[in-house]
C-alpha cells in the first residue's frame, strides 16, 4: 500500500484555517441572529468536520471504499436525524378528545374541602 506524504505546508495551512474557524464560531455567538445561530453553527461546524476529515484523516487521498464507508455513515446519519427531527416535531399534534381536560383547565374548586 503507498502512502501519500503530505507536505507541512499544507497541515499549517489546515491549523489555521480551522483555527479561524473556530475564531469565527466564538465571535458569531455574540451576534444575534434570531433563528440563523443555529444554522451558521452548524455551517462552520460541517466546514471544520471536513477540513479534519479529509486532510488530518487522508480522505482525499483514499480509495474508494473508504469514500463509500464515509458515505454510508452520513447517510446513515441523515436518516438518525430525520427520525429524531420526526418525532420531536409531532409530539403535541394530537388534541386531547373532548372528554379529557388538560391540566391547565382543570378547575380546583371541585376539590373536596380539608378539614
Amino acid at each position: 500500500m503507498v502512502e501519500h506524504i503530505a507536505p507541512k505546508r499544507m497541515y499549517f495551512f489546515v491549523f489555521g484555517s480551522l483555527l479561524v474557524l473556530t475564531l469565527l464560531t466564538w465571535r458569531i455567538a455574540y451576534v444575534d441572529l434570531g433563528p440563523w445561530n443555529t444554522v451558521v453553527a452548524l455551517a462552520i461546524a460541517v466546514c471544520k468536520a471536513s477540513l479534519v476529515a479529509l486532510f488530518f484523516m487522508h480522505l482525499r487521498w483514499s480509495g474508494s471504499m473508504m469514500r463509500i464507508v464515509v458515505c454510508a455513515a452520513i447517510f446513515w446519519l441523515a436518516i438518525m436525524m430525520t427520525l429524531t427531527l420526526g418525532d420531536i416535531l409531532t409530539r403535541n399534534l394530537v388534541s386531547p378528545s373532548h372528554g379529557w381536560q388538560s391540566p391547565a383547565t382543570v378547575s380546583h374548586t371541585a376539590l373536596p374541602a380539608s378539614p
